[in-house]
């Protein structure tokens, strides 16, 4: 059974906290049954100011079930099902979007896979106490670093930076970093219904979209640690769905520059 309470649990201290609202860390899970219950009692116990929504999509090997009875043990888990397998930037908007309507007031992406440690999700919050609207969790810069992965993710990850650097003049060191907390307020501002990002894309979209509505994006550094159990989403699909919208953007990034860099020109004559 999905947990959709009318609106957040009271967790005794919240209403001391000096947070203005309560955060929720979503998770989006397909066949994550081994990892999943680990993640989730990791996350609850790294961090006491924030509660859990598993978005799982109807994962054929029972890991909706597995969630349900995490919530029903856990007044702090919640879980939205959702009838198919729509990809990783579907499932955040959902989650976004639950949040909202549930009353939190800032949301942290999460994988399930044992990748992000929950012990940087304070850090991520006090980000975000500190002024920030987008805390990324960043694997480079400096405290930050990367465990136990292959050498052609490693490469495919970095690579993928620094063309996104250049295409788009962004001076975010780790752009596809799946690890981060977000106002939701900020969120508003990002235009979240022309979103059509499905695969990891989707984190290059949104950080995209932040630096142009000139939210404040701070990087705090985290370790990254390969996945404990289970198989990668990333596939050649995800990777083509990434360049091929990064190059668009890319593209209508430079020609926006140069329409602007020849007007300046034609009025300065």
């Amino acid at each position: 059974m999905s947990q959709t309470p009318d609106r957040p649990a009271d967790h005794g201290d919240r209403g001391t906290d000096d947070r203005p609202a309560p955060a929720i860390v979503a998770v989006p899970t397909y066949n994550e049954r081994d990892n999943i219950e680990q993640t989730v009692a990791a996350a609850l116990a790294g961090c006491d100011h924030i509660d859990v929504l598993i978005v799982d999509d109807s994962s054929p090997d029972g890991t909706g079930d597995l969630a349900d009875a995490l919530a029903q043990d856990h007044p702090r888990v919640h879980v939205l099902h959702r009838p198919q397998k729509q990809g990783l930037g579907a499932a955040y908007l959902a989650a976004f979007a639950w949040a909202a309507e549930h009353g939190y007031g800032t949301v942290v992406e999460m994988d399930a896979d044992g990748s992000h440690d929950p012990a940087d999700l304070p850090r991520l919050l006090d980000a975000l106490d500190q002024g920030a609207d987008l805390a990324i969790g960043s694997r480079y810069i400096p405290g930050g670093a990367v465990r136990n992965w292959p050498l052609h993710r490693l490469a495919l990850s970095r690579g993928a930076g620094v063309y996104t650097r250049a295409m788009l003049g962004l001076r975010i060191r780790d752009v596809t970093a799946g690890y981060r907390a977000y106002r939701l307020d900020a969120l508003h501002k990002l235009q979240l219904d022309t979103v059509d990002s499905g695969g990891y894309c989707f984190q290059i979209d949104l950080t995209w979209r932040a630096a142009k509505a000139g939210l404040d994006i701070r990087e705090v550094p985290i370790v990254f640690t390969e996945r404990r159990a289970g198989a990668s989403k990333m596939n050649g699909a995800i990777t083509v769905e990434a360049l091929r919208n990064l190059t668009r953007w890319g593209v209508a990034h430079r020609l926006r520059q140069l329409r602007r860099a020849f007007s300046r020109g034609r009025i300065e004559e």
